[in-house]
């Protein structure tokens, strides 16, 4: 049923953003958008076996089908970007949109198939699609705990990364000057070892091109101790972030932790079936985490809160 007071372009908006779970047709509308996701992906991926060669006249209209979807709903969100973010103009609401994580995908994902097919590189952005999975959960906090920590270790994983693109140019040059001689085809100037140090500092090891003198063997044993040192390193920074993101969100209730409040959504509420950047705009708060259903969520803008939430915020300068 049609909440009061709503118009159209806002129920629609309200039916396409995730996370109105008392809201039927937009629970319906999550599961249709994921069945048409893993219709799509697995369209893409059995059109490549010659054994269902048949197949494909219903593969391909599979395609065009959940193409179609994709580009209805990517243009309902460009539609509905003003609610998304409430608090700037329609024009720039449109252009946060287009420049969002789920608006590049829906781009890289249309693209494609409505023109640049012949081009390989155009064609290989069809594999962008599989990312869409990305979107069955994306409120709560499996994804979101990553991306939480990738982003608040990307200063250290810079750092890392930095430090085995050193070591490879290092260990490259190393072998250019002890294989050169012997190996001219391998090792033609200092760059060209690159391929060997990758497989080798990241412990791939593909073999296909490999030292041959004393002094290469002794150095290729010493740089893949190294290696395995280099990749542990962005490693162990990810799993300490992992951990601490985690005992961030569950050690303690919110209403513990320091500056935080917490307020429980009952039907009188004024946010029911707002999204977050709506609360956040209108109320002067920052929303930190939402607790549904015995869940923590890590909340989006377009996340709409609703009856039995636990809601904890920031920041509060009216209510």
């Amino acid at each position: 049923m049609k909440p009061e007071g709503k118009t159209v372009k806002r129920r629609i908006f309200d039916i396409i953003q995730i996370g109105h779970q008392e809201d039927f047709p937009s629970r319906a509308f999550d599961y249709f958008l994921v069945t048409v996701i893993i219709l799509n992906i697995l369209a893409m991926l059995l059109e490549t076996f010659d054994e269902l060669e048949a197949y494909q006249p219903l593969f391909s209209a599979i395609e065009i089908g959940t193409v179609l979807v994709f580009c209805i709903e990517y243009l309902l969100r460009i539609w509905t970007s003003e609610y998304l973010y409430p608090g700037v103009s329609k024009g720039k609401a449109i252009l946060k949109f287009l420049r969002s994580y789920d608006g590049v995908i829906d781009l890289l994902t249309i693209l494609p198939f409505l023109y640049f097919s012949g081009f390989i590189a155009f064609r290989l952005l069809r594999v962008v699609r599989i990312f869409h999975l990305f979107r069955i959960n994306p409120q709560y906090d499996s994804f979101n705990v990553i991306k939480a920590v990738l982003y608040e270790k990307r200063n250290q994983l810079a750092s890392s990364v930095f430090i085995i693109l050193i070591l490879m140019i290092a260990s490259s040059l190393f072998m250019y000057s002890a294989e050169h001689e012997v190996q001219p085809g391998n090792f033609k100037n200092a760059l060209s070892g690159i391929w060997w140090s990758m497989s080798t500092l990241l412990t791939v090891g593909y073999g296909d091109i490999y030292p041959v003198t004393v002094i290469g063997q002794t150095m290729a044993i010493i740089i893949a101790f190294l290696g395995v040192g280099a990749v542990a390193i962005p490693t162990g920074i990810i799993s300490a972030g992992f951990v601490e993101q985690y005992s961030r969100m569950q050690s303690s209730t919110p209403s513990l932790a320091e500056g935080l409040k917490t307020v429980t959504i009952d039907i009188d509420s004024a946010w029911i079936g707002k999204s977050v950047a709506e609360v956040e705009e209108n109320f002067q708060i920052d929303i930190v985490l939402i607790r549904r259903d015995g869940k923590t969520v890590v909340p989006k803008s377009g996340y709409l809160v609703q009856k039995g939430d636990e809601v904890a915020y920031l920041h509060v300068s009216k209510l």
